[in-house]
């Protein structure tokens, strides 16, 4: 596996070096130095092989984290233990750079011999490391043997990302589904293409090793016909068709593959179960339709903008940018909803909503007066930009239920205070005209 871990500054000075094997000598920090470090070419490559060495590199911050080995290794675990180390920095220290590393190279030193054993990735969750490795303003803190025996449990059992004897009060469940939605449209309206990336987080405040289960519509779990297209007024609760999962590790796939439930022991306070992502049957919240006329010196953009959601639901805020030429001497923006102002800094006007009820269309007015130039080029016309915030998961996916027990402290969800939320976020959302 791994032979060696190698930190450079940007000017290729090393910050701190660590060998795990014989195979790799402090040599090959000066051959990747001057190969790849100080290479007049750009580099393009991750990874780079020299004297029969690989080298895998990151450049965060200015700072070149990279690891080598003479074995024929993972590249996919590799560049995923160097992007685990960066979050176990980050989260020690807040940001992974040159003056943290510095101001902190014996508790560096310490971490890298934890998270790798003779080359082997180990444990790399910050909350576990934070158990074993602790920083004091006062020195080392000490443990006590109960301690102690709590770490090494935590360690080497099975559920290393939440230790025993955990207790609240009050016990209380928080789901937060995060979508950004990024939509191409057509100056008619037409949807070119559509993707929504979804997160879905959650905070457990809860007591004990309590057993999680919740399930969403996902469509393989409803049914194996392919999921029906949607239509006006489809309903939120019809089975959605997923492309990616990523799950965190506390949870157990065996029974996802199964029955398409998930199951988990969840980690104490916030974290992130799972992320996904859908490109079919995607729930366009604005539709926009623009309109230009060109008269000569003038031109004339009404765009129309119209909610096409529950109109039980609001959106809280909504932003449209249209662009407008460069060489326009004077625009003036008229609207009955919100306020319409022009950015002479960036050529757009900024159409701003607040409070937009599902259902609803409106319609903005722009008339620009052009300069006359002698070099009349034809305005490219970039697209419409629209940003907003709703709660509603555009992808369709909705939680179909949220269940917990704890037997050895004998309580469940129904003793349990559960909150799930829906937000959507515009990602690219962009309309030509």
């Amino acid at each position: 596996m791994i032979s060696a871990v190698f930190l450079y500054n940007h000017k290729g000075d090393g910050i701190l070096v660590r060998l795990y094997r014989d195979d790799v000598l402090r040599a090959a920090m000066d051959a990747f130095r001057v190969h790849v470090i100080h290479s007049r070419k750009p580099v393009r490559s991750p990874v780079h092989n020299l004297a029969n060495t690989s080298f895998f590199h990151l450049k965060i911050n200015n700072v070149w984290l990279v690891a080598c080995t003479r074995q024929n290794a993972n590249a996919a675990l590799v560049f995923e233990f160097l992007r685990k180390f960066v979050a176990v920095i980050q989260a020690y220290f807040g940001v992974f750079s040159e003056v943290s590393l510095k101001s902190n190279f014996a508790l560096v030193y310490e971490l890298l011999d934890e998270v790798l054993d003779f080359g082997y990735p180990q444990s790399t969750d910050p909350d576990v490391l934070k158990l074993m490795i602790q920083t004091h303003e006062g020195g080392a803190l000490v443990k006590t043997k109960e301690d102690q025996v709590k770490i090494t449990s935590q360690v080497t059992g099975q559920i290393g990302w939440r230790r025993e004897g955990i207790k609240y009060r009050k016990h209380e469940l928080f789901l937060d589904v995060f979508e950004s939605v990024n939509v191409l449209m057509s100056p008619s309206g037409q949807v070119l293409t559509s993707h929504v990336s979804g997160s879905i987080r959650m905070k457990a405040y809860l007591s004990g090793m309590p057993e999680c289960k919740f399930g969403i519509n996902d469509k393989v779990a409803t049914q194996d016909r392919a999921a029906p297209v949607k239509e006006k007024g489809k309903k939120s609760t019809d089975p959605i068709a997923i492309d990616d999962l990523t799950f965190h590790q506390c949870v157990r796939l065996g029974k996802f593959d199964v029955d398409r439930s998930i199951s988990f022991i969840p980690p104490d306070g916030e974290f992130e179960l799972m992320k996904y992502r859908t490109t079919q049957d995607v729930i366009i919240p604005f539709r926009v339709t623009p309109m230009v006329q060109e008269l000569g010196s003038r031109i004339d953009i009404t765009i129309a903008i119209k909610a096409e959601f529950d109109p039980r639901i609001e959106a809280p805020r909504v932003q449209i940018n249209v662009p407008v030429p460069t060489s326009a001497s004077r625009v003036n923006a008229f609207t009955e909803k919100g306020k319409a102002k022009y950015n002479p800094g960036e050529n757009v006007v900024n159409w701003k909503m607040k409070h937009v009820a599902g259902g609803k269309t409106y319609q903005l007015n722009t008339e620009i007066e052009l300069l006359q130039v002698s070099d009349k080029k034809k305005w490219t016309r970039p697209p419409i930009t629209v940003s907003f915030e709703i709660p509603l998961a555009c992808s369709g996916l909705q939680v179909k239920y949220l269940r917990l027990v704890e037997s050895k402290l004998k309580y469940d969800d129904t003793t349990t205070l559960k909150w799930v939320r829906y937000i959507g976020r515009s990602g690219l959302y962009e309309i030509r005209f």
